[in-house]
């Protein structure tokens, strides 16, 4: 009799859901400094990823909590906003800051006419709202005891502030385009951030839960490398004190010996937003051979 071939055991696979839309490119080259090349194709719906452990599958950000609470995605990222209007049952596993227009928070908010007499939410009683975030806005209706009609919004919120409805719920990051639109804005509802979220099941798995940090890890060192440089220098013993006082850092400096007797090497990690103002400084303190450079990744 022959002998069956063993079959060999089925490799483990985490299925990762990432937002398709407005921050997809900003979303595809963070997760490419965090390590993980995807590569998407016409002819193909599924993406490529060079990590044959990983599945990625790009979803608007307003389903990805849906289809990681009920299973269909062990893993996603998308905003806190989404999982709160969606009323998702999911593991929250970190925050991650990153805008495709700035590093600030996502904020929704209760904006009307600049010459509307709606000042506070209790002016709200009877009037009509537009959002893409209807249970949220009824939410914040139902805390204040206000009962209003609100309609969802297929988009160009702001413009219907003016002739279709008394007040829209929209999302602003800089406040800007509110403005332009001549909006004022009356309160904050919630303000959101990028989130890593898992399935339940799938965060009690211990390889997925362990591929799911790893994954969070990398990311979150790749984001905080967005805003910090790597500087090195050579200074001579003598004026080693006087440059460590000048020099701020993540951690305390690197300081080795250089084969030139006198002279050390010094190293370290700090924001790019004072390097210009900190290099000339350093140059006085006796500083020489300064080099800065990116950085990929800082992890703490």
């Amino acid at each position: 009799m022959k002998s069956e071939r063993k079959r060999q055991p089925k490799k483990p696979i985490l299925r990762l859901g990432l937002p398709k839309g407005s921050l997809q490119t900003a979303t595809i080259e963070k997760m490419g400094k965090a390590g993980y090349n995807i590569t998407l194709s016409s002819r193909s719906y599924v993406p490529y990823v060079d990590d044959d452990e990983l599945e990625i599958r790009f979803i608007r950000a307003q389903e990805v909590s849906r289809y990681v609470e009920h299973g269909h995605l062990d893993a996603g990222l998308t905003g806190y906003d989404w999982i709160q209007e969606n009323g998702s049952s999911v593991h929250e596993v970190g925050e991650f800051l990153f805008s495709k227009a700035t590093r600030q928070s996502a904020r929704w908010v209760l904006a009307v006419p600049e010459a509307s007499p709606i000042r506070s939410v209790m002016d709200l009683e009877g009037r009509r709202i537009a959002t893409e975030v209807v249970n949220i806005t009824k939410r914040y209706l139902r805390r204040h005891g206000v009962k209003a009609q609100v309609e969802f919004s297929w988009g160009a919120t702001e413009v219907k502030a003016h002739e279709m409805v008394d007040a829209v719920v929209d999302i602003t990051e800089t406040g800007a385009s509110l403005r332009a639109n001549k909006l004022r804005i009356v309160d904050t509802l919630l303000v959101s951030t990028p989130r890593l979220i898992a399935n339940h099941a799938a965060w009690r798995d211990t390889w997925k839960r362990r591929k799911i940090e790893t994954l969070a890890l990398l990311l979150r060192g790749a984001l905080e490398a967005e805003t910090m440089v790597g500087l090195k220098m050579n200074v001579t013993r003598q004026n080693l004190d006087s440059l460590l006082r000048t020099l701020p850092a993540l951690r305390n400096p690197t300081v080795s010996a250089l084969s030139h007797e006198g002279w050390v090497a010094v190293e370290t990690v700090i924001e790019e937003r004072v390097v210009r103002e900190l290099i000339p400084r350093l140059k006085a303190a006796g500083a020489e051979g300064i080099i800065e450079y990116p950085l990929n990744k800082v992890v703490y």
